[in-house]
């Protein structure tokens, strides 16, 4: 309805969950490093809990997102299930087969087989399970007993429970104690801060191809406090606010506009979701009560000479009422039999309503500094630069990050933290968001507490955490690709002499000369694979030699410093 009017291609506060509006602030990207720590290391069991909308399922998915090959993982959402029905959900989510009318034993015995076979071949195994809070104790403790299967290293299976704060009181109980005392990585998922609200606006806003300051920042803090920083809630509140500012022909989401869209959706929430609340006393009710009944009671109650017992109390009572609500018949106290003189009460003056404004966050960054983070909005002379790091010259394709798009070079799109990176230890191109902008940066060189960034036109240096508040998990990562197809048994060619000169490299062995793909490079092949915890297969496709080739490449720029390269080693 009004995206030709505000120049979107798609409606940007959609509820509908998409990959492309996956925005991590630092509390769930904070959320990810406490979870994926307790998961490893050994551990069987992690949890997450969080209010209703604030992005659990978001974490999850941006988790399984970043999963490499070596992991095999399965979601399960809204279960409601019986011991029985859980495990034939995992079976099924897995692809385990098991015989109609399978009994507990049946498919408990089958999902170990599946996990030993896993653990042979060097693969992590993970089961995801949304709203978890509704699974019974009994449900909670069958799984607990699937994790008892282990190496003397690690569980074979591993299980992320997501839910809402109710999981963290039933985890409490006598009965699921063993459980509660297995779960090795915790995390209580806040809503968005005033600052993450408007970063989550701007990126939505953007990633649907409109201006990204369409909302005043006297909106954002509207809209944030009336949503208590819920995702979901900021979803329809932005989008009611943008009809509205279409139907009144505005092109900019005021304060009052932001506060009247707040109103409408406000209105059909469940008391305490957001600032709801349809039972608030009116400002009157609430200036007696704070105010006027108490100072007319007072001066009743130390006016004895006025008063005849509780006739007089029952007649102030009945006044006072009368100033906030109309009385009926049936609700007017009854008469006293003898009517009380009236005393002249004056109310006490209200007091001066004082509007408390909230001063806008001062950002901790220097200005120049930003100028220069978010001096380049455009995507593909990012990547360019990229390559050029690399020192090759790229066209306008190559900026793109598509698929084949260059022969000599891989890019890629993914998500993940600045320690996957690390790891990789190749430069990537980084999107920023603050206040409504976007800047692309190639993140150059990384140290213990420093990183370096270039922006098109200089080399910018700042704090590690920094960088890490402006980012939001998305990168453009590029390597050369030397080996196109995949390699099997039996295949012949200069492609297959130059994998067994990698694999013999990273093993430490003699490469043979040969160009045959023989029984002797397929042992190669699956002992790098085993290396890897990746499927032992013997077959050289494209996770293998991605795999390989990250780690084989001759003139590949490094992202480490000299510092870091020795902590990260």
């Amino acid at each position: 309805m009004y995206k030709d009017y505000f120049g979107f291609y798609e409606v940007p506060f959609s509820i509908v969950p998409s990959s492309r509006y996956l925005f991590l602030s630092q509390r769930h990207r904070e959320a990810m490093q406490h979870l994926q720590a307790g998961l490893g290391q050994g551990g069987g069991f992690a949890m997450l809990t969080g209010e209703v909308g604030t992005g659990k399922t978001t974490v999850a998915k941006a988790m399984l997102a970043s999963l490499d090959s070596q992991t095999a993982s399965g979601l399960i959402l809204n279960p409601t299930f019986s011991s029985q029905d859980l495990l034939e959900a995992i079976c099924d989510e897995f692809a385990i087969e098991y015989p109609d009318n399978a009994s507990l034993k049946q498919l408990s015995q089958a999902i170990y087989q599946y996990l030993q076979h896993n653990e042979q071949q060097g693969i992590n195994t993970l089961v995801v399970i949304d709203e978890a809070q509704h699974l019974s104790a009994e449900v909670l403790e069958q799984l607990r007993l699937l994790t008892n299967l282990e190496t003397d290293e690690r569980k074979l299976l591993k299980v992320l429970l997501i839910g809402q704060p109710e999981l963290q009181q039933k985890l409490r109980t006598t009965q699921l104690r063993q459980l509660a005392q297995r779960i090795t990585g915790r995390y209580h998922l806040l809503p968005l801060s005033e600052g993450e609200t408007r970063q989550y606006i701007e990126f939505r806003l953007s990633t649907a191809g409109g201006s990204g300051d369409i909302f005043s920042k006297g909106a954002v803090a509207i809209i944030n406090k009336a949503s208590q920083g819920i995702p979901r809630l900021i979803n329809l509140i932005g989008d009611k606010a943008l009809q509205y500012a279409y139907h009144s022909g505005e092109k900019r989401i005021s304060k009052s506009l932001a506060q009247k869209a707040c109103e409408d959706i406000l209105s059909f929430q469940a008391p305490g979701v957001g600032n709801a609340d349809t039972n608030r006393p009116s400002v009157m009710s609430e200036w007696l009560s704070s105010y006027a009944l108490p100072g007319l009671l007072g001066i009743a109650l130390a006016s004895g000479l006025y008063w005849k017992g509780e006739a007089g109390l029952h007649w102030v009572k009945a006044h006072i009422a009368g100033l906030s609500v109309a009385q009926s018949p049936a609700a007017a106290p009854a008469e006293p039999e003898v009517e009380p003189e009236r005393p002249v009460i004056v109310a006490p003056e209200p007091l001066p309503v004082v509007e408390v404004v909230t001063p806008e966050p001062v950002s901790p960054y220097p200005q120049r500094l930003l100028t220069s983070l978010f001096e380049r909005r455009d995507k593909i002379s990012a990547i360019q630069e990229l390559y050029a790091v690399w020192g090759y010259r790229a066209n306008v394709l190559d900026g793109m990050c598509e698929d084949a798009s260059n022969s000599l070079f891989q890019c890629q799109k993914s998500l993940g933290t600045l320690k996957k990176i690390e790891q990789q230890n190749l430069p990537v191109v980084m999107p920023l968001y603050l206040d409504g902008k976007q800047g692309y940066v190639v993140l150059y060189r990384v140290s213990q507490t420093e990183v370096q960034v270039l922006n098109g036109k200089e080399r910018l240096v700042l704090p590690k955490v920094w960088l890490e508040q402006l980012w939001t998990g998305e990168y453009y990562s590029i390597w050369q690709r030397e080996i196109q197809s995949t390699l099997r048994i039996n295949q012949q060619g200069e492609e297959v002499r130059l994998l067994d000169q990698k694999l013999s490299k990273v093993l430490g062995e003699m490469p043979s000369g040969r160009d045959i793909f023989d029984t002797a490079l397929e042992r190669k092949v699956e002992l790098f694979q085993r290396w890897q915890n990746m499927d032992v297969d013997g077959i050289a496709g494209r996770n293998t030699l991605r795999r390989l080739e990250l780690m084989t490449q001759t003139e590949a720029p490094k992202l480490l410093s000299g510092d870091a390269q020795e902590v990260a080693q």
